[in-house]
């Protein structure tokens, strides 16, 4: 898996200067790798051991209009390793700033066939995912077709997942499935707040992980 962040590159401006500050909590690791990583546990199952490097390579960044030079504490790199609990292994790594080859690129390997999930934007959850596919005697990958029943009656979306609003359209439709029974606790890929806690408690062993220079075992947070 591999992505950037969009902000914590080079440069800065107003609107974002609280992402320079690594105790803000609105960091690389918390936003995009953030989001990715908890894409990857609910496809894939979850990480059950890690180890990675976080880095600041860029602890002086430059004001976009003014040029004014302010210190930044967040990091800027994340690269992670690690073993899933189905045994399979993960790689991840995520840049800080923007790249003009790879907004997001997902690789998913099998013994029968290949996926791969493409974004152009680094902020990929709030955009159109494309999805490609491979198994067998295919010679390439082939785009795939998103399957209605993932539309969830809401036709008045369809065409138009390139829009934020799509996905925060379809995730108060899951909890709507969810609360009016439709769907049962804890399915689907309906998040709560234990979800947030144990995602966020994985993030700080990971940080852990990368401080400390050792493999973290992450078993308890499958529980």
């Amino acid at each position: 898996m591999l992505g950037w962040g969009g902000g914590w590159g080079a440069t800065y401006d107003d609107s974002h200067a609280y992402l320079l500050d690594v105790t803000s909590g609105a960091t690389l690791l918390s936003i995009p790798f953030g989001h990715s990583v908890d894409a990857l546990a609910m496809v894939l199952g979850e990480l059950r051991e890690v180890s990675g490097h976080i880095e600041n390579l860029r602890p002086e960044v430059t004001h976009v209009t003014s040029g004014a030079v302010a210190a930044k504490s967040a990091e800027d790199q994340i690269a992670v390793t690690g073993v899933l609990e189905s045994g399979a292994v993960a790689a991840m790594h995520f840049r800080g700033g923007e790249s003009r080859a790879t907004g997001f690129h997902w690789e998913i390997n099998g013994t029968e066939g290949d996926l791969v999930v493409k974004a152009d934007q680094a902020q990929w959850w709030s955009g159109r995912l494309r999805l490609y596919g491979a198994r067998g005697s295919d010679g390439a990958l082939t785009e795939l077709p998103v399957p209605a029943r993932y539309q969830r009656s809401l036709t008045q979306w369809t065409g138009r997942s390139a829009e934020p609003a799509y996905n925060v359209a379809h995730e108060y439709a899951l909890l709507r499935d969810q609360i009016t029974g439709r769907l049962a606790p804890d399915t689907d890929g309906v998040p709560d707040f234990r979800h947030a806690v144990r995602r966020h408690g994985m993030l700080e062993q990971i940080r852990e992980a990368a401080r400390d220079g050792q493999k973290v075992t992450l078993a308890e947070q499958g529980s």
